[in-house]
């Protein structure tokens, strides 16, 4: 069992950045892929950014790409999305997630366990 918390949402206005943060408890977190979903009203849930077990290989939806960062320290068993030049239809709950012996990292399906979500909110 595997449990994560996010922090680091909040209200910001576009163009503005956040730093988005996930502490992982239980497991062994450096046998994990790691990703970043969000979802906002009305919407299913969809990919943002996913990491590999050593952070050297990333992942990102084409509408983040050269504005959001993920990245990972698994000596404090933490995940990372650094989100700059916000936009207001970034705005969503934002969701980290463990993903292990999947094929493939861009569904909800490919993943184990999530944290409870984030609130991001961009005021345009």
């Amino acid at each position: 069992q595997v449990q994560l918390v996010e922090s680091g949402g909040g209200l910001v206005q576009a163009g503005g950045s956040l730093r988005l943060s996930c502490a992982a408890a239980g497991g062994t977190f450096n046998t994990y892929t790691m990703g970043w979903f969000r979802q906002a009203p009305g919407k299913e849930r969809e990919f943002v950014a996913a990491i590999s077990r050593s952070g050297s290989d990333t992942f990102y939806a084409n509408s983040v790409k050269g504005r959001f960062a993920i990245s990972r320290d698994n000596a404090k068993n933490t995940v990372y999305l650094q989100m700059n030049s916000l936009k207001p239809e970034d705005a969503a709950v934002y969701y980290c997630a463990t993903s292990y012996g999947h094929r493939w990292l861009y569904t909800p399906s490919d993943y184990d366990y999530w944290g409870q979500g984030t609130q991001v909110t961009v005021s345009s």
